[in-house]
C-alpha cells in the first residue's frame, strides 16, 4: 500500500569500499543531502538506514551493512584545512541491533581504503606512476596517518600480489604510518597509559581481580591475559561467539576497565553509549593452531597469540587499531604484551590471530622514565567494490532558516 506520506527514496552517491579486512560504505560530506551534513542527529539517522541498522534480525538485509563488526561501517573523507594533512577521515562503526552510530575510535583496517578513495574521487594529487602518500588526520581520534598508495597509469593500483590473511584474493601493498599513536594528556582519557601505570589490578563483579594493561594507541584497548578469561589465546570465531555467558562476561570486563580508563562514569554508559572503544584483546604465548582458512599456523612463525573483541563478538582476523596498539604495548616494558617476551620489549613484533598472522612495528623511545612512541607501522591492502548510489528511504528534515 502507497501513500502520499511515505518518502521517497533519497540517491546518495557513495562508494563501497574494503580496506584491509573490513568493509565500509564511503562518502565524502559533499555527496550528502545538504540538510544533514552538518545536523549529528540526522547524519546518524541516514547512515543507519543506509546500513540496514537497528536490525533484530541481525542480518542487515535492508540496507548496506554486512552485519557483522567488521561490514557495519561508515566513513566520511574531506578536503582537509591543516597545513600538514590532505584530507579528514571521520570514522562510524555502527551497531547492528541497536540506534548507535559510535564516533568514538578510528578502524585501522580502513584507514587503508582512506587514501584511494581519496585519489579516486579527486580530494589529492597524486602521480600517474609510483606511489602517491596521502597524508590523513583521523578526526575521531585526533592523530595523523600517512598512506602510501601505489599507482599506475594516472589511477590507483589495486591489484596485486600482496596477501593479507583475512582476505580472500590478493592485492596491491598500501603502507601505512600511524603517527604518534599514543594518546597525549590532552586526548580522550588521557595519556598513553591513562591510569599511569603499565599494569592495573582490574576489580570486576563475579571475578577474581584481573591483571590488564589499558592502553591508549590507535584505540583505547585493554590487554589481559587468555588464561584470565579460561582461553588459551588460540580461539576462532565459532570457539567463542555462540558461548553468550562468556560474550556477556568479556562486556562486563570491558565495561569496567572502559570505566577505570576515564572514558565512561559508568559500566552501564560504556555498554549503552560507546561498544567500539575501547576494544578488549587477549594474548599469550606463542602456540601452533590452525587457521579459520584452514591455514596450519606454527608457534616458530609467531612471537605471541593475540584475539579482540570488537562490538561483542570476537573478531574474525585483527583490527587494525588493535595491531597497533600490539605493536606499542609490545614495544614497551612491563605490559601484559611485552612481558610475555624474553627479552621484555620487541619490535617489529608478527602475532597470530584468527585468519593468520600479521607483522607490525613501533618506534619506542624512553626519556627520564616516560615512553613515547612515534610511528606504527603496518601494510594493508585496498580495493573499490562499488562506486554509484545508495538508496536511502529516509524523509530528510527541511533546512534549518
Amino acid at each position: 500500500m502507497t501513500s502520499n506520506s511515505h518518502p521517497q527514496q533519497t540517491a546518495v552517491r557513495a562508494t563501497y569500499m574494503r580496506g584491509g579486512t573490513s568493509k565500509g560504505v564511503f562518502f565524502t560530506r559533499a555527496d550528502l543531502p545538504a540538510t544533514i551534513r552538518h545536523d549529528a542527529a540526522a547524519l546518524d539517522r541516514f547512515l543507519l538506514r543506509a546500513i540496514g541498522s537497528p536490525d533484530p534480525y541481525g542480518k542487515h538485509t535492508d540496507g548496506m551493512g554486512g552485519a557483522t563488526s567488521s561490514t557495519s561501517k561508515v566513513v566520511l573523507v574531506d578536503r582537509s584545512e591543516r597545513a600538514d594533512c590532505d584530507v579528514d577521515y571521520l570514522f562510524g562503526a555502527v551497531a547492528i541491533e541497536d540506534p548507535v552510530v559510535d564516533w568514538s575510535g578510528n578502524c585501522g583496517n580502513l584507514s587503508a581504503a582512506v587514501g584511494p578513495f581519496a585519489i579516486a574521487r579527486g580530494l589529492v594529487d597524486a602521480p600517474a606512476n609510483g606511489v602517491a602518500t596521502v597524508r590523513i588526520w583521523q578526526a575521531n581520534i585526533g592523530k595523523r596517518i600517512v598512506a602510501h598508495v601505489p599507482m599506475r597509469d594516472g589511477e590507483v593500483q589495486e591489484t596485486g600480489d600482496f596477501e593479507l590473511d583475512g582476505v580472500t584474493f590478493p592485492a596491491a601493498e598500501i603502507r601505512l604510518e600511524f603517527l604518534d599513536p599514543g594518546a597525549d594528556e590532552e586526548g580522550e582519557g588521557g595519556a598513553m597509559f591513562p591510569t599511569g601505570r603499565r599494569i592495573d589490578v582490574l576489580q570486576v563483579p563475579g571475578e577474581s581481580p584481573i591483571t590488564a594493561t589499558l592502553i591508549n594507541a590507535g584505540n583505547p584497548t585493554i590487554f589481559v591475559d587468555a588464561q584470565a578469561l579460561g582461553l588459551t589465546g588460540c580461539e576462532l570465531q565459532a570457539d567463542v561467539n555462540g558461548n553468550a555467558a562468556l560474550l556477556r562476561r568479556c562486556e562486563t570486563i570491558r565495561a569496567h576497565a572502559t570505566v577505570a580508563m576515564g572514558l565512561a562514569a559508568s559500566a552501564e554508559e560504556a555498554t549503552a553509549r560507546r561498544p567500539h572503544t575501547p576494544k578488549l584483546a587477549f594474548v599469550a604465548q606463542p602456540a601452533g593452531y590452525t587457521a579459520s582458512s584452514g591455514k596450519p599456523v606454527a608457534a616458530g612463525d609467531i612471537d605471541l597469540v593475540a584475539r579482540i573483541f570488537s562490538m561483542g563478538k570476537l573478531h574474525h582476523a585483527m583490527t587494525g587499531t588493535g595491531a597497533v596498539a600490539i605493536a606499542v604495548a609490545a614495544a614497551i616494558p612491563g605490559t601484559v604484551v611485552s612481558r610475555l617476551f624474553e627479552q621484555g620489549a620487541r619490535s617489529p613484533v608478527r602475532f597470530g590471530h584468527p585468519s593468520g598472522t600479521l607483522a607490525v612495528g613501533a618506534e619506542a623511545v624512553e626519556a627520564n622514565g616516560a615512553w613515547t612512541v612515534t610511528k606504527a607501522i603496518m601494510s594493508r591492502s585496498a580495493r573499490r567494490l562499488m562506486d554509484g548510489s545508495v538508496y536511502v528511504p529516509l524523509e530528510i528534515p527541511a533546512a534549518k532558516r
